[in-house]
């Protein structure tokens, strides 16, 4: 009877058993992730010095937002005399910098069509600041997205992060315009789980976080050693997280620091800036993968975990999806136009592609119904927002699976996503605060 089962079994069936053994082998950890989260609570911690700071906005044509970001920093609950503002306003076409001027930055305008992105323009500016500003001693950087406004208390955090030795530590990443619409809170559910369910249980193991993109610090001394900020692909936050870890510094994370983020909203600029994305990962996992793989089995820094969890970041998991569907697919038009034997493998062939997406959606689902209820009196947002759109946010991230496979044969080009909304983070604070009291009452 066994042999028989055995002989029932298509190369098919091997095939598709094989992806998804690989996948669970790979990503089951951050089930335990989940656990941690749900089991532990961060250590938390106390500044004995107050230090000196330098907040960097890298800006294109952010004149309606990035007043809001300045406003936020200089009415922080630390003291305002430690924190100078550093605005790059790159390639600007509108009064970006007028704007960040009034509000109290100091502004590096700049001009460069063939060096273009984030990470070139921060180079810029810290190049700047390293000639023109050494004098004001500044211990750490800043870096913020000029769409971001800032939690009050978010310096006081994140410097009792730094004054506890931390190099480099992201924050908690939230939402402005999370009620937007279903494109808009599925970013916002994907940060929200991101910071909860990787960062905070990378914070509790002792292990390294990653920074994403806004609302981090680095230490001088890393921007000193580097020479400035030299990382320069498409996704440059990536790329400065997977050299960190290499080189063996350790990305804290400060779950008390909060930044509210605006997120795309239409499905065109959230197509553009997700492929950018994409199309980043992979020339991360291009460039560092071997390395990583390499500091797996014998890291000289001793962050052999870490090592693995990043090049599982950077690894192009969402292909083996692709792969899957792509493989089933042609399968099935292969049987359909007589080229192979039909029936049995059309049959199977249909059923593992079913599987697998059925799977994928079934596995968002519970990560977004996780995600919101635990997070639930931190998304600003109308309860049937919340309970709806955890139904549309399998469906969001589905819509990266062709994202993924566009981005393996197109190439990539930095385009501007346009930010506009303008929101008192002080709302958000009281908000969250009377929802909490009126959880526990």
């Amino acid at each position: 009877m066994l042999d028989q089962f055995f002989s029932q079994i298509s190369f098919i069936d091997i095939f598709n058993f094989c992806v998804f053994l690989t996948f669970s082998i790979c990503y089951t950890y951050q089930l335990y992730y989940v656990f941690v989260v749900l089991t532990r609570k961060p250590k938390k911690l106390v500044a004995k010095k107050n230090h000196r700071f330098a907040a960097v906005i890298s800006a294109r044509n952010e004149s309606a937002v990035i007043g809001d970001l300045i406003h936020s920093i200089k009415v922080q609950n630390y003291p305002s005399e430690l924190i100078d503002v550093f605005v790059i306003a790159d390639n600007c076409t509108d009064d970006t910098a007028d704007v960040a001027r009034e509000a109290g930055a100091i502004v590096f305008p700049r001009r460069n069509d063939k060096e273009v992105g984030k990470g070139y323009a921060l180079d810029y500016g810290f190049q700047v600041i390293r000639e023109q500003y050494a004098d004001r001693g500044y211990e750490a950087y800043f870096v913020f997205d000029a769409d971001n406004v800032l939690d009050v208390n978010y310096f006081r955090e994140m410097n009792a992060t730094f004054d506890n030795g931390a190099k480099a530590s992201t924050s908690y990443r939230n939402s402005k315009n999370y009620d937007s619409n279903w494109i808009s809170a599925g970013y916002a559910v994907w940060f929200l789980r991101e910071a909860k369910f990787l960062s905070q249980a990378r914070l509790t193991l002792n292990t390294s976080c990653v920074v994403s993109g806004t609302g981090f610090f680095i230490a001088a001394d890393i921007i000193e050693k580097h020479g400035g900020w030299k990382w320069h692909l498409l996704t440059e936050d990536i790329e400065f997280s997977t050299n960190s870890i290499l080189e063996g510094v350790r990305i804290s994370y400060t779950p008390t620091a909060i930044l509210y983020d605006e997120q795309p909203t239409t499905f065109r600029d959230s197509w553009n800036q997700r492929f950018r994305w994409a199309k980043g990962f992979y020339q991360v996992f291009w460039h560092y993968g071997a390395r990583l793989a390499k500091g797996v089995v014998a890291n000289p820094k001793g962050a052999r975990f870490a090592c693995y969890d990043m090049l599982m970041t950077i690894a192009p998991g969402m292909l083996l999806t692709v792969v899957s569907v792509l493989f089933n697919a042609i399968i099935i038009v292969l049987a359909a136009t007589g080229m192979m034997s039909t029936g049995v493998m059309i049959a199977s062939s249909l059923s593992s592609i079913f599987f697998c997406l059925f799977n994928y959606l079934v596995f968002m689902f519970m990560f977004g119904v996780l995600t919101t209820f635990v997070e639930w009196d931190s998304i600003h947002a109308p309860t049937g927002k919340k309970v709806l759109y955890m139904f549309t946010f399998p469906f969001f991230m589905l819509t990266y699976i062709p994202i993924a496979l566009v981005a393996l044969v197109k190439k990539c080009k930095w385009k501007p996503i346009q930010h506009s909304i303008s929101v008192d983070v002080a709302e958000f604070s009281d908000a969250a605060a009377n929802a909490k009291r009126e959880r526990t009452m």
